[in-house]
């Protein structure tokens, strides 16, 4: 259903700058008005008018469009205004250098996971991952800590929209089990991905709490099963648990404000 409130040129433009951001490269005027089922003429309006004010480039060449660099003055304005990507950085390196392994930061965004920072280590296994990647909530250890921060009732809404589909032999992908696992996060305080999302990958995460108590971000340690395991993996829960925190305090967090209480259904 069409939302009343919009207007319809700046949302049709909208949908423009997000049909170029997909493709990740260039597209021609008629791959982009046959993406949107627009007229090539409404389109075409609609880029000149995104070009003149940088959102959009054209290729002199080809013809083609591109995000303009309009996109990343505003995007970098966007980042250096969100507290806890300035709040975490120190912290996010020095978990880099206290265990050697790659370190997330994210949020949680339209029931997917977001990522807006990433610190990776020297070591031989090099995480697949970057900032403004988008992964599932329900198979990472920063999503479950963040799945598990919501009424039963939103993470019923976000399964249904996304599913619960399978990456490895140990991916949840039951709704029954997944709630169990949320509930043993709530009580622990941390999540583990043991190869939910890629085989042979651990993660270990904790959220991340502002003033007001919500769960904001979480954050991660990611590494190969045979480094994390044992009194390793010890060390990192701990270790990423008490980072959590100290970020957390550093965003206005005071957990003796706060009495957990049962979350509504």
């Amino acid at each position: 259903m069409e939302n009343t409130s919009q207007i319809r040129s700046v949302a049709k433009a909208l949908k423009i700058i997000d049909v170029l951001a997909e493709a990740r490269g260039e597209l021609a005027l008629h791959e982009i008005a046959g993406k949107l089922g627009l007229a090539k003429s409404t389109v075409h309006g609609l880029l000149s008018t995104l070009r003149d004010f940088g959102y959009v480039e054209q290729s002199i060449f080809t013809g083609k469009y591109k995000l303009g660099l309009r996109l990343f003055e505003l995007g970098n304005i966007v980042a250096h205004g969100w507290d806890v990507r300035t709040v975490a950085a120190p912290y996010i390196q020095k978990l880099v250098d206290e265990l050697g392994e790659t370190v997330h930061l994210v949020v949680l965004d339209k029931g997917e996971v977001l990522y807006i920072d990433k610190r990776e280590s020297h070591q031989s296994l090099r995480i697949v991952s970057q900032v403004g990647m988008r992964l599932p909530a329900h198979c990472t250890g920063v999503g479950k800590v963040l799945l598990a921060a919501l009424p039963p009732s939103e993470v019923r809404r976000i399964i249904a929209t996304k599913g619960l589909p399978r990456f490895t032999k140990n991916t949840i992908t039951d709704p029954r089990a997944l709630e169990a696992e949320l509930a043993r996060v709530r009580a622990q305080g941390y999540a583990i991905d043991n190869e939910e999302i890629m085989d042979s990958l651990r993660c270990v995460a904790a959220p991340i709490h502002d003033h007001s108590g919500k769960a904001c971000a979480a954050i991660s340690i990611s590494g190969p099963v045979a480094r994390l395991e044992g009194e390793r993996l010890k060390l990192a829960i701990e270790l990423v648990t008490r980072t959590a925190a100290e970020i957390s305090a550093g965003l206005g967090y005071r957990a003796e404000q706060f009495i957990r209480t049962p979350l509504s259904p």
